[in-house]
C-alpha cells in the first residue's frame, strides 16, 4: 500500500495542534498542589460543592476544598478546606457556600470577623450559612407572597 505524503503531513499537523491545545489547557488550568493549613466547617447542605472548589475572601482565592464527609451522628456535611499559610483566620470567621453566578460552580466564601484569636491548624469555623438554591429562594418568595395575602383579610 502506497502512502500519500499529504496525509502524513496533515496527520503530523493534527498531532502538533492537539499537543499545543493540551499544553494551553494545562497552563490555564492553574493546577497546583494544595498547601496550607486545614480548617473544617459544618453545613446542613452543601448544594453541589465539590472537592477542589475555591475558598475565597472578598473574591480572592485563599484556599481549596480538600474533602467532604458526612457526620454520622448529626447527618450534617463537614467540609475540609486547605487555607494558604499567610492567611490567618479570626475565630469568629463566617463560612457560607455561594454560587459563582447563575450557571457557575459553588465555592466557600469566608467573611473574617474581628476577633484577636486565630483559628489553629485543624480548627473549626463555628459560624456557617448553608447553601440556598434557587428553588429554595423561589419557595420562600412564594410562601411570603401567599402569607401576606392571608394576613390582609
Amino acid at each position: 500500500m502506497k502512502r500519500n505524503p499529504i496525509e502524513t503531513v496533515l496527520g503530523a499537523v493534527v498531532l502538533v495542534v492537539a499537543a499545543m491545545f493540551l499544553l494551553f489547557a494545562y497552563s490555564i488550568a492553574d493546577l497546583k498542589q494544595v498547601t496550607g493549613y486545614e480548617v473544617k466547617a459544618t453545613f446542613l447542605k452543601v448544594g453541589g460543592l465539590e472537592r477542589g472548589s475555591d475558598v475565597r475572601i472578598s473574591g480572592i482565592d485563599v484556599g481549596t476544598v480538600t474533602g467532604q464527609t458526612l457526620n454520622p451522628d448529626t447527618f450534617q456535611a463537614q467540609v475540609v478546606m486547605s487555607i494558604e499559610p499567610n492567611v490567618t483566620l479570626p475565630t469568629d470567621t463566617e463560612a457560607s457556600i455561594v454560587s459563582d453566578g447563575l450557571l457557575g460552580g459553588k465555592y466557600v466564601n469566608l467573611v473574617p470577623g474581628r476577633a484577636s484569636e486565630r483559628i489553629a491548624a485543624g480548627g473549626v469555623i463555628g459560624k456557617t450559612r448553608d447553601y440556598q438554591s434557587l428553588e429554595d429562594l423561589v419557595g420562600q418568595i412564594i410562601f411570603l407572597a401567599t402569607n401576606s395575602g392571608d394576613q390582609a383579610k
